[in-house]
């Protein structure tokens, strides 16, 4: 069929209800939401096709971009899909009927057409994320950020997140019983900032490691809190130690901002 092909489905979403954004067995995930809404709304398209055009093929089977944990959010994600129905044709259409299948936590914002080689993990070169937490009890912040009522060094926190510059192996701020080969992450961008009632870490890099960015702010709080002084960070991230950082920072207060693709 003309305009079949591989796309690009970029999508937002809350994290609190979905135990990640990709499929888990026994748990709910953003991933199965999406691949359900798609078979709901094109299965009569799909239906019509010839047995012999998607013969032993499960349309809409997704591939993530970036794995976010159990109540992480996402400003901005991908999937990849290839798929028999020539998407690019109403996409405005078929966006807004996808949305009202979807819950309300989740939402799309783009289909798009790619090269068939094209894939939404592998081709990304960066990703950037943010942890929110806040001083001040505040019911309105309570499920999307961090709630951290301690006085903190903002000196010692801009201090730790400009030395995090100096490196590329984040073997300590890796959870174990990952399936990388490699610690080695570029970070292109680090630094804490006032974002109204919150105080955010941003953080850029290449690639990110399996708890990545929680092991990051988590330990950097201790820095802030005086638990830790810098000389003390130091030594935990070239200790290539995981024991020695702290990863106890919830899942909502993180959100992943923004993918980067060299042609999107």
């Amino acid at each position: 069929m003309n305009g079949s092909g591989r796309y690009f489905i970029e999508l937002a979403y809350k994290g609190a209800a979905y135990s990640g954004f990709q499929v888990q067995d026994n748990a709910n995930a953003v991933q199965a939401e999406v691949e359900k809404a798609l078979r709901i709304y094109f299965r009569k398209h799909i239906e019509a096709l010839p047995e012999t055009a998607w013969a032993g093929q499960v349309p809409f089977t997704l591939t993530g971009s970036s794995r976010t944990d159990a109540g992480v959010n996402a400003r901005q994600n991908f999937f990849h899909t290839d798929c028999p129905i020539p998407l690019a044709e109403n996409t405005d259409r078929h966006i807004y009927h996808l949305n009202a299948i979807l819950p309300p936590d989740i939402v799309i914002h783009g289909i798009i057409p790619v090269a068939a080689d094209a894939h939404c993990r592998f081709d990304a070169t960066a990703r950037s994320y943010s942890y929110y937490l806040y001083a001040a009890k505040d019911p309105f912040l309570s499920d999307r950020a961090f709630f951290f009522p301690y006085r903190l060094d903002h000196e010692a926190l801009d201090a730790a997140a400009a030395l995090l510059m100096n490196y590329e192996d984040f073997t300590s701020f890796s959870k174990r019983n990952t399936q990388v080969h490699s610690f080695i992450c570029r970070i292109e961008e680090s630094n804490w900032h006032q974002d109204g009632d919150c105080l955010v870490y941003t953080v850029r890099a290449n690639r990110f490691l399996r708890g990545m960015v929680r092991g990051l702010v988590g330990t950097m709080l201790r820095v802030g809190r005086g638990k830790v002084d810098i000389d003390g960070f130091k030594a935990i991230i070239e200790a290539g130690d995981c024991s020695r950082a702290d990863f106890s920072v919830p899942g909502h207060g993180l959100f992943l901002n923004r993918v980067f693709f060299p042609y999107l």
